[in-house]
């Protein structure tokens, strides 16, 4: 599996505070079966986010660690002005890999008006947005719709593994089923921030997500869409709905 949401990079911000968790993260992610992982530190207002500051810490973890997860670096990238005007003048300074797709999380208070032109404009510039764990925003809730109408124009939707679970509440677990079943998910990922609590983990949510809608959906968001991300791919064609599982003659009374 490929995981392209994590904070396994030291000292850079809420993620792991030192080498000792990172390698201690990487160890969960090989043990569970992530092959690859993507760190990708906070770049607000609290993190500065330097990717060259980003390029020495992946060296000197990939150093420590081994090859058992091969380290791609991104950014968790905060949606405020200064931000999209950096994107927009720098276009791989924040995308993952250099490439074309960014991470994109939303305040919990606010959600401007003028992210519609904002999406625009990172678009024509090459920029895919992937939009992050909507699920665990309560704006973004009520705004279901809305998503649906940016991924229509390109946009794309990750959600965490373990709010499929339940990590995060009822409500993150009931909004990302919904988002499954609307057919606005590409991408499940960790959002990892530690070994213990929220871990690089992802082979539960892929039993989740296989046993509730089919090995065929589990394997595109879980492997097929992140490598296509990490190449700067475009991302491969949907495969053809799976039938439903048919009735037993005592489940039809």
């Amino acid at each position: 599996m490929i995981d392209i949401h994590s904070h396994v990079l030291p000292g850079l911000d809420d993620g792991s505070p030192s080498l000792e968790e990172s390698l201690k993260m990487l160890a969960v992610a090989a043990e569970t079966g992530t092959t690859d992982l993507v760190a990708t530190p906070h770049a607000n207002l609290q993190f500065r986010f330097d990717p060259d500051v980003v390029a020495e810490k992946l060296a000197e973890l990939a150093e420590a660690f081994g090859s058992a997860v091969r380290l791609h670096c991104g950014c968790d990238f905060h949606f405020y002005y200064d931000n999209i005007q950096d994107a927009l003048a720098h276009p791989e300074k924040f995308t993952i890999n250099h490439k074309k797709y960014l991470l994109v999380e939303f305040s919990d208070l606010l959600i401007a008006k003028s992210t519609d032109d904002v999406f625009v404009r990172l678009l024509e510039a090459g920029i895919v947005p992937i939009i992050t764990h909507p699920e665990r925003n309560y704006l973004l809730h009520r705004r279901l719709d809305q998503i649906q109408s940016w991924a229509e124009r390109g946009c794309l939707v990750q959600v965490t593994g373990q709010s499929l679970l339940g990590r995060f509440g009822s409500g993150a677990r009931d909004i990302s089923r919904e988002l499954l079943k609307r057919g606005l998910v590409h991408f499940v990922a960790s959002d990892a921030h530690d070994s213990q609590d929220r871990p690089p983990r992802l082979d539960l949510a892929y039993r989740e997500v296989a046993k509730r809608f089919g090995g065929a959906l589990a394997e595109r968001l879980f492997v097929a869409n992140p490598g296509a991300v990490l190449t700067g791919d475009p991302l491969p064609p949907a495969p053809p709905a799976e039938p439903p599982a048919p009735r037993k003659w005592y489940q039809l009374w």
